[in-house]
């Protein structure tokens, strides 16, 4: 018997050493779909051969690489593990080799209302108040675009949001024409069109790991359905004014943000839901940083960092994205960017009110850990990192961007950073900065 075990193990280490050297060979032309595959396939056969030898008696080992990844994983997409990455990113101005800025990759004839990342980083989907819909893959070695396609829109209004699922098969897209469309992001043909909103739909967002969709309206409703079923589930109220933001990691938990100045937590299956409330000014944007932190942008500039166990911020970082005077960032004690903001005045034409430019008119975090972007119309996005424990929210560095950042999605590996810009807000048209140039711009994070 003893024999025969080391006899299986032997083959069973050929094998793998043959999928190894066929996996190398193929890796530099192999497709993104072709990549994913093999990926799956010595995935399979690492977990095949664990299982054999538990069966043949041999001790599994808890210390494995193959356990080791299976458990990080898990933790990662229960949300109950954190990268501290924050800390390991390299100042762009004084990291060697210089590293340069935000680089456009996907152009758009108006501004950018939305981008979002593929679960493997490696295309972008972008949205425009052109009614364009454009998919690019993206080079992950220097964040350049390789190809573009576009999907065909019927009618041309506005795009407002996009969502696109988990295992990559679905994207949805909504905006003016009050209805959802479901697209095949393999073929880029339209699949279906859902209906049932009375206003526009302003955000949108698949629950990690599901094919659940969650819409957000300014008939102050958010409605849920079901890509894969093709269905429509229930209506949430509860909002008193235009929803403008939604997010959702793999819990059955939805958090929205609206003009009523309040957020809204909603236990699903529990259908409930937990209110909090902005201190002075109207809610612009919000994310999940995990399952019990949140982070927020105010049209007041500020940004806000909550905890679901408490309804007020625990810290309120005021002038985030000020375009009045140098130096004006209040964070919880009054710590200031090393950086001077009086280079972001030079590119707001007077025709701009301040307050327009400063909106904080999204935020990001990368998923899994403590890195947090925000943007506003100031001429920068700012990165930031989340304190353990929930002690604070400090800044780390600005990165120059002209225009509205109207949508912002970091890779989850926090390599890169992408923004959706524009001359104009995604919401309307406050004012117009003619500096900016409408697309996708991204940004390379080096990581120490």
């Amino acid at each position: 018997m003893m024999m025969m075990n080391r006899k299986n193990n032997k083959l069973l280490t050929l094998k793998r050493q043959k999928i190894k050297r066929r996996s190398f060979e193929l890796e530099e032309k192999e497709t993104v779909a072709e990549k994913r595959k093999r990926l799956c396939d010595e995935f399979r056969e690492n977990t095949r051969v664990a299982l054999r030898r538990e069966e043949e008696g041999d001790e599994f080992d808890e210390d494995s690489p193959l356990a080791r990844r299976l458990q990080a994983q898990q933790l990662e997409d229960s949300g109950r593990r954190c990268r501290y990455i924050a800390s390991r990113v390299q100042n762009p101005k004084t990291r060697q080799g210089g590293g340069g800025g935000f680089e456009l990759v996907v152009k758009h004839r108006q501004s950018v209302t939305v981008a979002v990342l593929s679960e493997d980083d490696s295309i972008v989907f972008s949205a425009s108040k052109d009614g364009s819909i454009r998919q690019s893959h993206l080079d992950h070695d220097h964040g350049g675009k390789t190809e573009e396609t576009c999907y065909a829109q019927q009618g041309r209004a506005h795009v407002l949001a996009l969502a696109v699922s988990s295992d990559g098969r679905y994207l949805a897209s909504a905006g003016f024409d009050r209805d959802i469309h479901l697209w095949d992001t393999r073929t880029r043909q339209h699949i279906q069109a859902f209906s049932g909103h009375k206003g526009p739909i302003s955000c949108l967002t698949f629950r990690q790991g599901t094919s659940e969709l969650f819409s957000g309206s300014y008939d102050r409703t958010i409605k849920i359905w079901n890509a894969e079923d093709r269905s429509y589930v229930t209506t949430l109220f509860g909002h008193q004014s235009h929803v403008l933001s939604i997010d959702c990691l793999r819990k059955e938990r939805l958090l929205t943000a609206a003009r009523d100045r309040t957020m809204h937590l909603w236990k699903v299956p529990e259908e409930s839901q937990l209110v909090f409330r902005a201190p002075a000014s109207s809610l612009e944007c919000c994310c999940f940083i995990n399952n019990d932190e949140i982070l927020s942008g105010s049209d007041d500039g500020s940004i806000e960092h909550w905890s679901v166990l408490r309804k007020k911020p625990l810290h309120i970082i005021k002038n985030a994205h000020s375009l009045s005077t140098p130096n004006t960032l209040d964070v919880k004690q009054n710590h200031d960017l090393s950086n001077n903001c009086k280079e972001s005045l030079d590119h707001v034409p007077e025709t701009v009110g301040p307050s327009a430019c400063s909106w904080v008119s999204s935020v990001a975090v990368c998923r899994g850990s403590d890195l947090a972007a925000s943007g506003a119309g100031n001429g920068v996005v700012r990165l930031w990192e989340i304190e353990k424990d929930a002690k604070g929210v400090q800044p780390l560095f600005e990165l120059p961007l002209v225009g509205y950042v109207n949508s912002l999605a970091f890779a989850k590996s926090g390599k890169f950073l992408v923004a959706g810009v524009g001359k104009e807000h995604r919401l309307g048209r406050w004012g117009s900065l003619p500096a900016a140039r409408n697309g996708v711009a991204v940004h390379p994070l080096q990581l120490s």
